[in-house]
């Protein structure tokens, strides 16, 4: 989980606003939910995820036996302890873990250079590319240059000679690196080099890129200096110009990612809460995020049982609690499951048919603040149709902190978490965070003042000092936070569920139409690897 706290002060700042936002109580009936989750349900799934990790080389990523052994524990828990309907979908990525360093070398008449590679990139002459795929070329490759700068067919057939079984070079610029990638694969190239533009602040380097996670073309990227050295002489007649370089990145693996769905509720309407599985390779990842994993199998197996319960009125809307794999390679879980929705023509399966995304992501940091995104600093990219259902889910958990007289702080709603992807379909998010950053001396006060002396934390301190680290054990979590944010959880969901026109609510037509003519288009196709990493699009 990658994230970037924007801390605010005032627990009541925009009051009538939030007013405004605020569910009608009148329309729920009962707050039982936040007061059935019991936290020690939540440790005990904690204390195992701790055990998997233990038994599995200490973490719990992808492509390892933790990460398979996570995905075998929620199963497991869920066919157990609710009747909700449960599936299992797994999918193949491209995996841009390097085996070892890649090479590159040029032959220019015969002249043999060997190039700079180097993960410190002001003296690297070339870069590896994320997603690239692997090649062995020991062999002198011909070098082809790609005219304009490769964002077309015309420009692709206008290669002299046809770049098929050779390598192509083409500049940065115009089009995103994934199209010339695509385009590329496309003309069955050998490998495909793309080089810097020598314009932009970070023009003359080599840069980290995507390619995205489906390529499966061979790619390095080069500084400037180096790629029009080479287009130069490739374009003088009485030079040849020939390419040996290696790339070797771990093969091709498999993600699962869970849902379990009520067996009640409307399914074209659907509250879904998601949490990722897995951690990084560095440590147990329990924290970041096994306790966002533990809260939704404890919110699953609560509500099923309330289902369950005399007197608990059932929601008018099929509720879904999801758990997303490779969060931490760039959201890809979160992102598939995107994308197979926007395909999908199965009732129940759609994009259209979500209604709200709650993200549960890093729910305990030991030196905690109560993080709720704020819906009003969501990517200019955001569709308007998300914006006005994501501000009232802001407002909605702002509500039960200030109900119950605890301080909470805003949290950016910059896209790099599994909220991403939905948030740029167009559905409405929200969702709560701990932290990572520093705790402010202001916050550290305000919480001494709000929940009394020694539960204030540590100013200067991260909030978590274990994030992506070793030491991210049971050891790493606050009871008592992980508590309220789950209790917090629980009566969004239930204030969700309760509500007698909910998609009228989260999604206003007026407000939208209005936002609609405010707003413009976003220049790309939405990339959760760039997203998340901030890497540039082109």
């Amino acid at each position: 989980m990658l994230r970037i706290i924007f801390l605010v002060g005032c627990i009541f700042e925009f009051a009538v606003l939030i007013t405004a936002m605020t569910m009608n109580k009148d329309q729920i009936s009962g707050i039982r939910y936040a007061s059935s989750v019991q936290i020690n349900e939540v440790l005990d799934h904690l204390n195992a995820l701790q055990s998997i990790a233990t038994t599995s080389n200490g973490n719990r990523a992808v492509n390892t036996t933790g990460f398979n052994r996570t995905l075998d524990y929620i199963t497991d828990y869920l066919e157990t302890n609710t009747n909700f309907i449960i599936t299992k979908r797994f999918f193949s990525r491209g995996n841009s873990q390097l085996l070892r360093n890649p090479t590159f070398i040029s032959i220019t008449n015969g002249v043999v250079k060997t190039h700079t590679y180097s993960t410190n990139l002001a003296v690297a002459e070339f870069y590896q590319v994320q997603y690239s795929g692997s090649a062995s070329l020991m062999s002198d490759v011909p070098l082809i240059v790609v005219p304009n700068l490769g964002c077309s067919e015309v420009d692709w057939n206008a290669a002299q000679p046809s770049v098929a079984g050779r390598v192509a070079i083409v500049k940065r610029g115009d089009c995103t690196f994934e199209e010339k990638a695509r385009l590329a694969a496309q003309y069955k190239v050998a490998a495909l080099l793309i080089y810097n533009d020598g314009r932009a602040t970070d023009g003359t380097r080599p840069i980290s890129i995507s390619i995205g996670v489906n390529n499966r073309v061979p790619a390095l990227f080069l500084s400037y200096s180096l790629g029009q050295t080479l287009v130069t002489a490739v374009n003088d007649p009485s030079r040849i110009v020939n390419i040996r370089l290696s790339i070797a990145t771990a093969p091709l693996d498999s993600v699962g990612n869970i849902c379990a769905d009520t067996r009640t509720g409307d399914p074209t309407q659907t509250i879904l809460i998601g949490s990722h599985s897995d951690s990084v390779p560095a440590g147990p990842g329990i924290n970041d995020n096994g306790s966002g994993s533990a809260a939704n199998l404890a919110l699953a197996a609560t509500l099923a049982r309330l289902m369950e319960t005399e007197g608990y009125t059932p929601y008018r809307y099929r509720t879904r609690f999801c758990w997303w794999g490779a969060e931490e390679l760039g959201l890809l879980g979160s992102s598939y499951h995107v994308s197979e929705a926007k395909k999908s023509t199965i009732v129940g399966e759609r994009i259209t048919d979500y209604l709200i995304n709650i993200n549960l992501d890093m729910i305990g940091s030991p030196n905690f603040i109560f993080g709720i995104y704020d819906g009003k600093t969501a990517p200019t990219s955001t569709p308007a149709a998300a914006k006005p259902g994501s501000n009232k889910m802001t407002a909605l958990f702002q509500d039960w902190f200030n109900q119950n007289k605890l301080p909470w702080d805003y949290t950016k709603f910059d896209g790099r978490s599994d909220y991403g992807p939905f948030l740029a379909a167009g559905i409405a998010a929200g969702g709560l965070f701990s932290g990572d950053g520093a705790k402010t001396t202001e916050q550290r006060n305000r919480y001494e003042t709000m929940l009394g002396s020694g539960l204030g934390g540590s100013s200067g301190i991260r909030l978590d000092i274990c994030y992506h680290k070793a030491c991210d054990k049971t050891t790493n979590i606050n009871e008592f936070a992980l508590n309220k944010m789950i209790q917090a959880s629980a009566y969004a969901i239930e204030s969700l569920g309760q509500q007698s026109d909910l998609k009228t609510w989260l999604y206003p037509t007026k407000e939208i139409q209005q936002l609609e003519k405010q707003s413009e288009p976003f220049k790309y196709e939405y990339n959760s690897m760039n997203e998340y990493f901030g890497m540039p699009y082109e």
